[in-house]
């Protein structure tokens, strides 16, 4: 709830999805799900809210980027408690809004799986070069 949203017009919407028979519903169409996690945050935008709000870019791109916001702080204080997350992406956007009885307006941008790691993964190899000052060389 406090991640920045442009203009601060919060049309994020959260589902927070822990019924067994449900979550099973959801894997079976999201191929990037991976494992059986006790906990699904499915991040939404209300798409009317995003349009009237934003115009054109408000779907297209505003909402976008605020959901992404918001899932880096579900999964910064996910691992505060020790839970592991991950991202996802790779679902059926109309399959999800009939399984989780969304209306037309309420719109999956992605899906925070939740729950708790076997192991720590190690840290990728991060690029060096991504910064520049001033302008691009």
């Amino acid at each position: 709830m406090w991640a920045p949203t442009a203009c601060n017009e919060q049309v994020w919407r959260f589902i927070v999805v822990t019924d067994h028979s449900m979550l099973h519903k959801v894997k079976l169409i999201s191929p990037g799900l991976y494992g059986n996690p006790p906990a699904l945050i499915v991040v939404c935008q209300d798409s009317k809210e995003a349009q009237l709000k934003g115009g054109s870019m408000g779907p297209k791109f505003l909402a976008i980027a605020d959901a992404a916001m918001a899932s880096q702080n579900i999964m910064l204080y996910a691992y505060s408690l020790g839970l592991g997350t991950c991202v996802i992406a790779s679902f059926h956007r109309e399959a999800l809004q009939t399984i989780l009885s969304l209306p037309c307006s309420i719109v999956p941008i992605f899906i925070v799986s939740v729950g708790y790691p076997d192991c720590s993964p190690r840290v990728p190899v991060r690029k060096k070069e991504v910064i520049w000052f001033n302008e691009y060389k």
